[in-house]
C-alpha cells in the first residue's frame, strides 16, 4: 500500500506563503478554478516553447498570451506528467490515483461496445463497464491483442461490485464547497445512467460525455436522449446537456460565456461559499474547426512553418482557449475574486503530431509538433505524456517561477485538498479507503529547494495496452502495448511486441540516445520494478494478450516479437494468451 509522506499543516502552509487579504471575511477557504484543455502539446504555449526552444515568443506561431501571463504571474513545472490519452488522465487528476489501476486504459467513442450497454452480465473478473472490444483497423500484422479498459468512473451504482471512487468534487463538497462542471466529461460510459457529472459530485452546467465535439452546431448532439445501443438497460441516454443559450455561435467562446455566468452568479447568491469550478475544454481535439477570422490571420502570419507549427486552423484553435482563459481572469477580478481564487491550467496529454487522417496520413491534417519532445498524443515518449502544468493564485504564489521536479497529474487531487484546508491522509483513513497515489505540491509552490522532505516523489508509472493507428516515430508502424517507468532522471519505455528504450530525459529531452545497451543492469532493474508495479496494481484483463493468429513471416517490424517478460522475468510472468470468454458467461 502506498505509504504517505508526512503533512505539513495546512495553517503553517497559508502562513509560510505571501498572503493578501480575503475578498470576503466569510470567504476564507479559496476558490479553485481547474482548467483542463484537450490535447495541448508542451510547446503549444508560448512560454514552455520559448523555455524549451530559446526561440522568444513573438517569433512563434501560435499565440498566448494569457496564458503566458499566468505563467509569467505564477507557478509552472517543465515535467508534468499526465496519461497518453485523454479519459485515463481525467480520471487520475479527479481520484489521485493511477489510471490503470482503477482501470481506465485508453479512450473510446460512443460506439465502444461495453457489457453494460449491450445489457449482458459480464463474465468473472470483468467489471458491467469494462469494453468488450475496442481495435483500431489495423493491417498489419500483430503479436498481441488489445487489453480491457473500463469506460465509466465507478460511483457506487450495483453495476460497480462495491466499488465507488472518491472525486475532488465529493471531497471538496464534505468541506464546504460548491463544484460544478463544464465541458468534456468523457468519464460516463457515454451516457450511462449513475455515471455523469452529478454522481460524482458536480452540479451540471453544460457537458458532453463523449472524446470529441463539433465547434459549431454542437447542441442536437449533446442534447440528444435516444440511446446508441438499444440493449443499453436504461430508458434515454445521459451523455449531456447544452446548457442555457449564450448566442455564440462557437463551442469554446459558448463554454467560456457559461462558466463567467457561472463565476457572476456564484458571487452575486453564494459569495460566503467557496466554489470549485472544474472547466474542461473540447480545446484542442478535434474536428480541428475555428473562426474564419483567426484561421486568415493565422494563415497571413509570417511565423508560419516554425517548429514545424503550420496548421493555421489549430492556431485558430488555440487563440480561442487562451482568449477564454483571459475572459475568466477578467472575469474574476471583475467580481473581486480573483485573489481569493486559485488557477490550476493543464492538458489532459501531448499534441496530436500525427495525421488526423491515418488512412491518407495527409500532412495537411497533422494539428501540431512538439519538437523537441518526441511523439505525441498516444505514446509514452515525452510528447505523449509531458504536458504544461501552471499555477496562479493572485498575491499567494510566487512570481514567474519555474519547478523542474517530475510530478503527475494525480498530485492535482491532495494539493487542492490541501490548499482547502483538507489533510488528504486524515480524509482517506476516515473513509477506510486506500491512499491515494498522488502527493501534494505545496511545498514545490513554496520552494522546490526544501520541498526535497515532503514531495519525496521521483518514480512514475503509464501503461497503455493498446495497438492504434497512430504511427510510431521509431519505425512508421502503427504502435504497439507499451507501458514506461519513470525514476529519478530515467525512463525505461517497454514494448510489449519486445523492444526496450531507456533514456535520460533530463540530459536527452528529445529521447535520442537509447541508453538500454550501455547500462544493461539499470535497464533490467527498471523493467522489472515496472512489470512488478504492474502485476501487482494493474487487473490482468486490463494487460495486452498473445494473439494466437500471429504470423512472424507477415510481421513488418524489423523485430521479432519476443516476449520479454518471460525472457527476462521468467514463466511466472510470461505474456498471457488471449482469454476464451465461454458462450455461457456472455449470454448470462
Amino acid at each position: 500500500m502506498h505509504v504517505f509522506y508526512k503533512w505539513i499543516s495546512p495553517a503553517f502552509i497559508l502562513l509560510a506563503m505571501p498572503l493578501a487579504s480575503p475578498s470576503s471575511e466569510n470567504n476564507t477557504k479559496p476558490n479553485v478554478v481547474l482548467i483542463l484543455a484537450d490535447d495541448m502539446g508542451y510547446t503549444d504555449l508560448g512560454a514552455y516553447a520559448e523555455r524549451a526552444t530559446g526561440t522568444p515568443i513573438d517569433q512563434q506561431f501560435y499565440e498566448t498570451p494569457n496564458l503566458d501571463k499566468l505563467v509569467d504571474e505564477g507557478i509552472a513545472f517543465s515535467q508534468a506528467y499526465v496519461c497518453p490519452l485523454c479519459s485515463p488522465t481525467r480520471s487520475s487528476l479527479i481520484t489521485g490515483r493511477y489510471a490503470a489501476k482503477i482501470g481506465f486504459m485508453t479512450a473510446t467513442g460512443g460506439r465502444a461496445e461495453s457489457w453494460y450497454n449491450q445489457g449482458r452480465t459480464p463474465p468473472s473478473g470483468y467489471m458491467a463497464q469494462d469494453v468488450i472490444s475496442w481495435k483500431d483497423d489495423i493491417k498489419e500484422e500483430r503479436a498481441l491483442e488489445n487489453g480491457s479498459t473500463l469506460l465509466a468512473l465507478p460511483a457506487g451504482t450495483p453495476y460497480d461490485q462495491g466499488r465507488d471512487e472518491t472525486t475532488l468534487a465529493e471531497a471538496l463538497n464534505e468541506h464546504g464547497y460548491r463544484s460544478t462542471f463544464i465541458g468534456k466529461w468523457h468519464l460516463g460510459g457515454h451516457g450511462s445512467k449513475g455515471y455523469e457529472p452529478h454522481d460524482q459530485g458536480f452540479e451540471e452546467i453544460a457537458y458532453y460525455d463523449a472524446g470529441g465535439s463539433h465547434y459549431f452546431n454542437w447542441q442536437k448532439a449533446w442534447d440528444r436522449r435516444n440511446r446508441i445501443h438499444d440493449t443499453m438497460p436504461q430508458e434515454e441516454l445521459l451523455i449531456g446537456k447544452s446548457g442555457d443559450p449564450t448566442d455564440e455561435d462557437y463551442l469554446t467562446d459558448d463554454l467560456t460565456v457559461q462558466a463567467t455566468r457561472f463565476i457572476e452568479n456564484h458571487s452575486e447568491t453564494q459569495s460566503e461559499k467557496p466554489f470549485f469550478l472544474y472547466f474542461c475544454h473540447f480545446a484542442l481535439h478535434g474536428p480541428l474547426q475555428a473562426k474564419q477570422e483567426d484561421i486568415a490571420h493565422f494563415d497571413a502570419k509570417p511565423t508560419k512553418g516554425w517548429n514545424s507549427h503550420t496548421n493555421a486552423t489549430y492556431a485558430a484553435m488555440t487563440r480561442s482557449l487562451d482568449d477564454s482563459v483571459g475572459a475568466l481572469v477578467k472575469t474574476l477580478e471583475k467580481v473581486g475574486q480573483l485573489e481569493n481564487t486559485l488557477i490550476v491550467f493543464m492538458s489532459d496529454n501531448g499534441g496530436v503530431s500525427w495525421p488526423l487522417n491515418q488512412k491518407t496520413r495527409d500532412d495537411a491534417t497533422r494539428p501540431t509538433h512538439n519538437a523537441p519532445l518526441k511523439g505525441g498524443k498516444a505514446m509514452v515518449f515525452e510528447g505523449g505524456i509531458r504536458v504544461p502544468l501552471v499555477f496562479f493564485w493572485k498575491g499567494r504564489l510566487t512570481s514567474n517561477q519555474w519547478v523542474d521536479r517530475a510530478v503527475d497529474c494525480n498530485d492535482i487531487f491532495p494539493t487542492i485538498l490541501e490548499l482547502a484546508g483538507i489533510n488528504p491522509s486524515s480524509y482517506y483513513e476516515q473513509k477506510n479507503q486506500p491512499a491515494i497515489d498522488g502527493r501534494s505540491l505545496v511545498s514545490l509552490l513554496r520552494d522546490e529547494s526544501e520541498a526535497i522532505a515532503s514531495y519525496d516523489r521521483d518514480t512514475f508509472y503509464w501503461h497503455y495496452p493498446y495497438n492504434v493507428i497512430v504511427y510510431n516515430p521509431v519505425d512508421d508502424l502503427p504502435l504497439t502495448p507499451h507501458s514506461a517507468i519513470r525514476q529519478g532522471p530515467y525512463k525505461l519505455i517497454y514494448d510489449w511486441s519486445g523492444r526496450i528504450w531507456l533514456y535520460n530525459v533530463e540530459e536527452d529531452i528529445s529521447e535520442t540516445r537509447n541508453l538500454a545497451e550501455e547500462q544493461p543492469e539499470l535497464a533490467q532493474s527498471l523493467f522489472q520494478r515496472l512489470n512488478d508495479w504492474l502485476d501487482q496494481n494493474v487487473s490482468e484483463r486490463y494487460l495486452p494478450t498473445l494473439n494466437p493468429t500471429y504470423n512472424p513471416a507477415k510481421d513488418k517490424r524489423d523485430h521479432p516479437f519476443v516476449d520479454l517478460r518471460k525472457e527476462i522475468l521468467g514463466a511466472d510472468q510470461a505474456i498471457k494468451p488471449a482469454p476464451k470468454l465461454s458462450a455461457l458467461d456472455e449470454l448470462k
